[in-house]
């Protein structure tokens, strides 16, 4: 069922556990404080786009087309906006859970800085290119250097060695790519008149890089591959001579960038001593929910449950970006999309329980899955 078009409304840790019943001192508090973190959890940083965006965008100067904290964002779960792209949780929070973790927090959350748990950097809209959204977005490049930060302010609190411990046992999640193709068809971009597809493709591939956060330490890295955005709603209204079919020339450069991505992974792997990684196939489990949503539990799999226009595609959700009105369906958990680009909270969840627990396969998760980089090594 869908409800009547609707006017926009307005949208409005850690814990330390005392081992001692007795203070001996303060420096031998610190101390065995500082062996608890290093010994006990394993930190979850993330990086990356919407799909792990957490309220990054809530804090920067960009525009609402790359913002989520308003109604009816988060309706599912939080029941209030948070700036997640979805009615409910995001996969890196179904991530957080399973490993144990609190809701990993923003980076630019306001008064947040207790990283011992780690901490969110993903901005809706970010690349891997510095180019994609510019100026609207907080790009990878910038996202590692504010992890740069966040080793600092370890080794200030935990001392060089724990935050070293810290720093090796975390495993690093990421989500880019998707927008600087994305940018492509929803901009007037020409990028494709200067470059071949593979050109470009070898261009994001390239900035897509690990190394500085294997210099600081870093060796367990988790990434998803790019999904199917040909087929979503947003970009399957692009061009009305496709008569809502996917846009080929954007699951082309899907297929060109999921296949460099694995190559680029398995070079690193031999490259880099140490170096484990854990490659989600996001693309090949999103498009099954798509194209067969009732094996999966979903009546819909092509259109959006919040837009307006032919399957929901305008990205009008919210009514505070491409017009005032829009659509919402009664019951998110029976669509794939939630927004024109966006997933919802129950496609989440099964995709971040496959990331976890998945067969290791290269359709599945490969070569290990999230469990094994938490719990190994």
């Amino acid at each position: 069922m869908v409800r009547k078009s609707v006017m926009a409304r307005p949208s409005s840790l850690f814990l330390i556990f005392f081992l001692h019943l007795v203070l001996v001192s303060s420096s031998t508090t610190s101390t065995e404080t500082r062996s608890e973190h290093s010994r006990n959890h394993v930190a979850l940083f993330i990086f990356g786009d919407s799909f792990f965006d957490a309220g990054n965008n809530n804090y920067i100067n960009t525009t609402t087309l790359d913002q989520a904290n308003f109604w009816p964002y988060g309706e599912t779960y939080f029941k209030f906006p948070t700036g997640r792209f979805s009615d409910g949780r995001l996969i890196s929070d179904f991530i957080a859970e399973y490993a144990k973790l609190p809701l990993i927090s923003p980076f630019l959350q306001p008064g947040y800085n207790q990283y011992y748990h780690g901490v969110n950097f993903a901005s809706a809209g970010a690349g891997a290119l510095v180019e994609t959204f510019k100026g609207a977005v907080i790009d990878l490049k910038t996202q590692l250097k504010y992890h740069k930060k966040v080793q600092t302010w370890l080794r200030s609190k935990l001392g060089k060695v724990e935050a070293e411990i810290t720093l090796s046992k975390a495993v690093y999640l990421f989500s880019v790519g998707t927008n600087d193709y994305m940018s492509i068809f929803v901009t007037n971009s020409t990028v494709l008149n200067s470059y071949s597809k593979s050109e470009y493709v070898g261009i994001v591939i390239g900035n897509l890089t690990t190394i500085d956060i294997y210099k600081r330490g870093g060796r367990k890295f988790g990434f998803i591959n790019l999904l199917p955005f040909g087929c979503a709603p947003g970009i399957r209204i692009i061009k009305a001579e496709n008569n809502g079919s996917c846009l080929e020339e954007a699951s082309s450069l899907v297929k060109l960038h999921n296949k460099a991505l694995s190559r680029l992974l398995r070079k690193l792997e031999k490259q880099l001593k140490g170096f484990k990684y854990s490659l989600y196939n996001f693309d090949i489990n999103l498009r099954r929910r798509m194209n067969h949503p009732s094996k999966y539990g979903f009546k819909e799999g092509k259109g959006a449950c919040c837009g307006s226009g032919q399957f929901r595609g305008v990205f009008s959700c919210g009514g505070k970006r491409l017009g005032k009105e829009f659509q919402l369906c009664e019951n998110p958990n029976e669509y794939v999309f939630w927004d024109s680009y966006h997933l919802t909270q129950r496609v989440y969840e099964q995709l971040a329980d496959q990331m976890w627990n998945g067969a290791r396969k290269p359709n599945s998760v490969w070569p290990y899955n999230l469990r094994d980089l938490f719990q190994a090594f």
